[in-house]
């Protein structure tokens, strides 16, 4: 095992352009989807830590993003995310000394720490005392030639945030407000499902996509993909058979599957439906 103990981790005070463009060649090192938007909103509602190489560029990352209020006056839940490392520097330790700090901060903050792990990533996280939730799979589909169909009908962000936390059990008006409001956002709704897109890198990322009943989900996940000629991401809780089965029909393919992960360490947790949630807005997110 890496020794952490000498690797500097420096919590980002300010988010310059050159700064958020050494953190964008983390993005496009992993691979991974999000844009500049998404690192100014770790930065301004939580807090991004990084590890520099010795001429000073970021060579590793890490983001905190603490949630709102949780339900019925239980423990306050906070995001761990963004863990990315050069790829000429993994395996020495960087990747575990950044989440190390990380996870220092929600601890001390008394709140409880969650996460969506890789399976590569799930191992070193139960050795932190995490334990496994539930799992979700992304589907991609690739670019389309036309659009199909018109936008769905738009919905008002309430609509969403209210479902959204009964179903997680902590309250994301902030983050999901801020999502919304981008560029290439839309929030959207079809029967009694609702959902958000966003522009990604690579992709236009679905979710958070929530509903009381998956054929409702079904119906707007249609409508959002043949109104979309993006390519499409889609990160969906496994057992959403009628989901799953509309994907394949719409021409998205299995990717990879994910982990949602908490280390509750005594305190209580809020209740939850994830029932509800037919796809989630991202590991990044929650």
């Amino acid at each position: 095992m890496a020794n952490t103990d000498a690797i500097e981790i420096e919590r980002l005070t300010a988010l310059t352009p050159s700064v958020l463009a050494e953190l964008q060649s983390l993005v496009v090192d992993s691979h991974w989807n999000q844009l500049p938007a998404d690192w100014l909103l770790f930065h301004t509602l939580g807090a991004i830590y990084v590890a520099r190489n010795p001429v000073g560029s970021i060579v590793a990352s890490g983001a905190v993003l603490p949630m709102g209020e949780s339900r019925e006056n239980t423990a306050p839940v906070s995001w761990i995310s963004m863990i990315l490392v050069k790829p000429a520097l993994r395996g020495q330790g960087m990747g575990r000394a950044v989440f190390e700090r990380c996870l220092h901060q929600v601890r001390a903050q008394g709140r409880v720490p969650m996460l969506d792990a890789t399976p590569q990533g799930e191992p070193l996280y139960a050795q932190f005392g995490f334990e496994a939730q539930w799992r979700f799979t992304r589907w991609r589909r690739p670019q389309q030639q036309a659009v199909l169909a018109p936008t769905p009908t738009g919905a008002a962000i309430d609509q969403l945030v209210a479902l959204d936390r009964q179903a997680l059990g902590f309250d994301r008006s902030a983050l999901l407000q801020d999502i919304a409001g981008r560029s290439g956002s839309c929030c959207t709704c079809h029967g009694k499902a609702t959902s958000l897109w966003r522009a990604g890198r690579t992709a236009v990322q679905i979710g958070p996509l929530v509903a009381t009943n998956e054929l409702d989900a079904v119906n707007l996940l249609n409508a959002m993909a043949q109104s979309l000629k993006d390519t499409l991401v889609i990160d969906v809780p496994e057992g959403r058979v009628h989901l799953e089965a509309a994907l394949q029909s719409a021409g998205f393919a299995s990717e990879r599957s994910f982990t949602r992960m908490v280390r509750a360490g005594g305190l209580t947790l809020a209740p939850t439906d994830t029932a509800i949630i037919q796809a989630v807005a991202g590991p990044e997110y929650a």
